[in-house]
């Protein structure tokens, strides 16, 4: 059996069949897009991640120095708030740390409090410090704050951290 070639052949499509398919697949697109639920963000989770993080930060400065858990915890654009300075930023700022001299004192820290953003890609905390210098016996007390950034490799490194002297 043959077939006649005027069977197969096929109505050129008009301009306004193209874009009513057009608009429904982008339709059908859109929606499909839209229903895909994202993972849910546990924000005690994170919260909980960034206490352990500054605590461990602040575990490092006792056992192995201040500079060391600076150097450790600081991102790459990190920015120190010291007083009587200008905001010491990112290489500078890891410049100062290491050329820090922590070798006459113990500082550490506890986190009060600690806030997510609602991207959890931010944080920070704040709580109360504690600086001893060795062989002496008084100790200062002050607060800080450090804002922290969520790495790509998934850990926590500060952005800006600041403190003030002066608690009794």
């Amino acid at each position: 059996m043959f077939f006649n070639r005027k069977s197969f052949c096929l109505k050129k499509p008009s301009i306004k069949n193209m874009i009513k398919h057009l608009f429904g697949l982008l339709l059908f697109v859109c929606l499909f897009s839209c229903s895909r639920k994202q993972p849910a963000i546990n924000m005690e989770e994170i919260k909980t991640t960034i206490f352990e993080t500054d605590r461990a930060f602040s575990k490092m400065s006792e056992l192995k120095g201040l500079r060391n858990a600076y150097m450790e915890y600081i991102d790459s654009n990190g920015v120190l708030l010291r007083p009587n300075n200008y905001p010491i930023v990112g290489g500078e700022a890891i410049n100062f740390i290491s050329q820090s001299n922590d070798s006459g004192f113990v500082m550490t820290w506890e986190p009060k409090s600690a806030n997510i953003a609602a991207a959890a890609d931010m944080a920070y905390t704040y709580g109360i410090y504690s600086y001893k210098a060795k062989n002496k016996d008084p100790v200062f007390f002050g607060s800080y704050v450090t804002i922290w950034k969520k790495q790509p490799n998934g850990k926590w490194k500060f952005v800006l951290q600041t403190g003030n002297e002066g608690l009794e």
